[in-house]
């Protein structure tokens, strides 16, 4: 399936489209909201969801969107680290990202996403790491899809 998608760039503020060619999609379906449960059409994920205390709701047994959005971003940002890890010829097998999904009102009333990752990749220094982690930062598709529209703060750690 080959999809045409309209952009507006964020530096030249005009529209372009893009033609993709989609490798997979996933579907899920969620019933009940946040109080309610998650689903994957082919049934490998199967979540109940719980609104947590923080946010004035019960907490408890159960996932929510922003740690589910913490995961899937966490496993897509490692695997372009790793792409990109490949492509400068340095190991980074042992290496991890931590997500961190904060939501919170904004200044019109809605809700909006701000996102925290934390890379450690051991055995590399602070110069390289930064490097393999911008250059993860242009090509996960989770940046490319947030890019412009919530902040997104990286970290190395070493």
């Amino acid at each position: 399936m080959i999809c045409k998608q309209k952009y507006i760039d964020d530096e030249t503020k005009g529209e372009h489209e893009e033609h993709m060619k989609i490798l997979y999609t996933a579907e899920a379906t969620a019933h009940g909201g946040r109080e309610g449960k998650v689903q994957s059409s082919d049934g490998n994920l199967v979540a109940n969801l719980r609104v947590p205390k923080e946010m004035g709701g019960p907490g408890g047994e159960g996932t929510n969107p922003e740690q589910l959005f913490a995961a899937g971003y966490a496993a897509c940002f490692q695997s372009a680290l790793m792409l990109i890890a490949r492509r400068q010829h340095v190991d980074a097998s042992q290496s991890s990202v931590t997500a961190k999904v904060g939501i919170g009102p904004t200044e019109g009333g809605a809700y909006g996403l701000d996102v925290e990752l934390h890379v450690a990749i051991p055995g590399v220094d602070a110069a390289t790491g930064e490097k393999l982690v911008e250059g993860a930062h242009k090509v996960c598709p989770y940046s490319n899809a947030t890019r412009g529209n919530i902040p997104v703060r990286l970290v190395f750690e070493q």
